[in-house]
């Protein structure tokens, strides 16, 4: 797996996974960092998807958002 863009929270990144399997790429959430205990869960998170999906993934990505409301790599 390998990351295709980062999110600023849970919400984003739970929404550019959706963009991604409607485009039927599956993906994974991870936090892209060492979480820290007692800080809110609400962390930046990577997502991530097989490196032979990437550029579609990319594309799916690109195609559905804003340029400025993505913020990848």
């Amino acid at each position: 797996m390998v990351q295709v863009a980062v999110a600023a929270d849970v919400t984003e990144a739970e929404e550019l996974q959706a963009i991604l399997t409607s485009a039927g790429i599956a993906s994974e959430l991870e936090t892209p960092v060492e979480h820290d205990p007692q800080a809110p869960d609400d962390t930046p998170k990577s997502v991530l998807v097989p490196e032979s999906d990437l550029e579609a993934a990319r594309d799916a990505i690109e195609a559905l958002t804003e340029p400025d409301d993505l913020v990848s790599e």
